[in-house]
């Protein structure tokens, strides 16, 4: 038996209870206390206030005494009004549950959501969450394009391309399914480049076979099907059997090179065997058998030409193609590869965003906002 970590109040008594490494509790705390805390934000607190920054505040706010158990911080303060107003409002009843912890068990979550939450105390993220400028839910409206931009060597902020997806696939399918009978007018197609560097999209599994209804589509670019399996774990064949389509571009992981030789399967062939025997009584014969190969072998595979690609279309058979030669479209003479010129420097147009010049034919649409 390990040392005693924490003690929860229980009914009057209190009940010894032992952490350990890697314990679901501590999870399920801190997310009984993130529901009651973004419970109160959603339906209690101002529009311009319903983001992370006002989460943030309120952990901060709320101060634990291990001394004093009669002691109330600001929170304490808020949930209590909210309660003699509602008693039975969503975020009181959640806020009441996590109030059972004790004061070291308190003090402990406080401390694990802090530290997670800890991220969105940098000004620039914090800022970032603070408005909505992106709109994710008009990208099904009329033709647009949408850039994420991430680091390929620092994974530190990836987790908010996973929190971008995860709500432009929700929204997206709420307004097709509120405002256009389930289809959207026009078709958004998410192009995850890295998928596997993002982090984990909640729900991909179920997603991935809910979206194409709705003229939605997701294209996962992978290095390997571990990569897949590594994050997603069982749930990996699941969002790879909801994919129409497969486009084995080249590579020697081993894994996905046995899984595609076994998509691939085999092709007949015609063996014939001859012998023949010479000496004072000669004689001759022939075997015929039909063998099932490989139709590419793993090694094959491996070494499979660079200019060519396997493409894998459900309902249609596995077959070799030549990848699409990028010099050949019609624009490529706009792309920075043609020339350099075409580069977009962002860190230019950031600069430029901050300092706008006006121009006189320009037409601008001024709004007023009360103070």
């Amino acid at each position: 038996m390990g040392k005693p970590t924490a003690v929860m109040s229980q009914g009057g008594s209190f009940l010894l209870y032992e952490g350990k490494g890697g314990d679901p509790f501590w999870d399920k705390a801190e997310r009984l206390l993130y529901t009651a805390l973004i419970g109160f934000i959603h339906y209690e607190a101002p529009k311009d206030e319903q983001n992370f920054s006002t989460l943030i505040e309120m952990i901060n706010a709320m101060e634990v005494r291990e001394d004093d158990p009669t002691f109330k911080n600001a929170v304490d303060m808020m949930f209590e009004q909210l309660e003699k107003k509602n008693p039975n409002h969503f975020a009181v009843r959640q806020y009441a549950k996590y109030k059972l912890a004790a004061g070291k068990t308190a003090q402990s979550i406080l401390i694990s959501c802090g530290a997670r939450m800890a991220p969105f105390d940098i000004g620039e993220l914090r800022e970032l969450t603070s408005y909505d400028e992106l709109e994710l839910d008009t990208l099904g409206d009329e033709k647009t394009a949408l850039f994420l931009i991430m680091s390929d060597t620092d994974p530190t902020f990836n987790f908010l391309i996973s929190m971008i997806y995860t709500q432009l696939f929700n929204l997206l399918c709420e307004k097709a399914d509120d405002f256009y009978g389930g289809r959207l007018p026009v078709h958004v197609r998410c192009l995850i480049d890295e998928c596997a560097n993002i982090g984990q999209i909640p729900n991909l599994e179920k997603l991935m076979a809910t979206i194409r209804s709705r003229e939605i589509s997701a294209m996962l670019v992978l290095q390997a099907k571990s990569q897949l399996k590594a994050i997603y774990k069982e749930s990996a064949d699941t969002i790879i059997g909801n994919c129409d389509l497969q486009i084995f571009l080249g590579g020697s992981e081993q894994s996905t090179l046995k899984d595609l030789n076994a998509t691939l399967g085999k092709e007949t062939i015609d063996m014939y065997n001859t012998g023949e025997t010479r000496g004072s009584q000669e004689s001759y014969n022939m075997n015929y058998q039909k063998l099932g190969k490989d139709l590419m072998s793993i090694d094959e595979l491996a070494v499979m030409d660079g200019a060519k690609c396997i493409v894998q279309v459900r309902g249609v058979r596995p077959f070799l193609s030549d990848k699409y030669d990028l010099t050949q479209h019609p624009r490529f003479k706009m792309t920075a590869d043609y020339d350099k010129k075409n580069w977009f420097d962002i860190e230019h147009f950031l600069k430029r965003k901050d300092n706008l010049i006006l121009k006189a034919d320009d037409m601008y649409e001024v709004i007023e906002v009360e103070k």
